[in-house]
């Protein structure tokens, strides 16, 4: 593979529809904030390894000031989230041949880990690194498969397990990577204040 695409799959920073199981203990507003800024720092992050095009994929609304200006600040291309499930939109940003998908919950992936993944996937056809909360931060597929991604109860504990055995049913071949941690709950979002004082509100 000359190069593996990375996608970001983001929703736009809006207060009250973002981050919301930190609403109670940050407020709206500083939830947005933190979207927004989990969101930039995802994208600086894909950019950074070289390893081929970034597609910032956005949702609701791809016209939001937040994504114009990344467009213009990182130089990557955006393109609207389609209709469906969490499935259905990582399926669609994966088409166009071997592609990372990642969210913009993980401040701790770095450009090693996405090169990591990339240098995995030249060997395997799926490359996953787990989250601690049982799902997955970063998915990525030489080929769309759409087995791994259809009726996954999105959002629980079980995604990761149900992943792996969705791998093992089609008889691909798969490399994981160490686990990482995502920022959905007031602890997480303490550790990455602790880790990462440049995030922290």
């Amino acid at each position: 593979m000359a190069s593996v695409s990375i996608a970001v799959l983001a929703k736009a920073p809006v207060p009250g529809r973002v981050k919301t199981r930190l609403i109670p203990a940050i407020g709206a507003h500083a939830a947005a904030v933190l979207q927004e800024r989990l969101t930039e720092q995802a994208v600086t992050t894909a950019r950074a390894p070289a390893i081929g095009p970034v597609t910032l994929w956005a949702a609701p609304d791809a016209r939001h000031p937040s994504f114009l200006r990344l467009v213009v600040q990182r130089r990557v291309t955006l393109r609207p989230q389609p209709d469906g499930d969490l499935g259905a939109r990582m399926l669609a940003a994966m088409a166009d041949g071997p592609t990372l998908v990642i969210g913009a919950d993980c401040p701790a992936l770095t450009a090693d880990h996405l090169r990591a993944a990339a240098a995995a996937l030249r060997e395997a056809d799926v490359v996953l690194i787990p989250a601690e909360d049982g799902g997955y931060v970063l998915i990525g597929t030489r080929v769309p498969q759409p087995a791994l991604f259809a009726g996954i109860a999105w959002g629980a504990d079980t995604v990761l397990a149900e992943t792996r055995a969705r791998i093992d049913a089609q008889g691909l071949t798969a490399r994981e990577l160490p686990a990482l941690w995502d920022v959905d709950t007031e602890d997480d979002l303490a550790r990455m204040e602790r880790d990462m004082p440049a995030l922290s509100l």
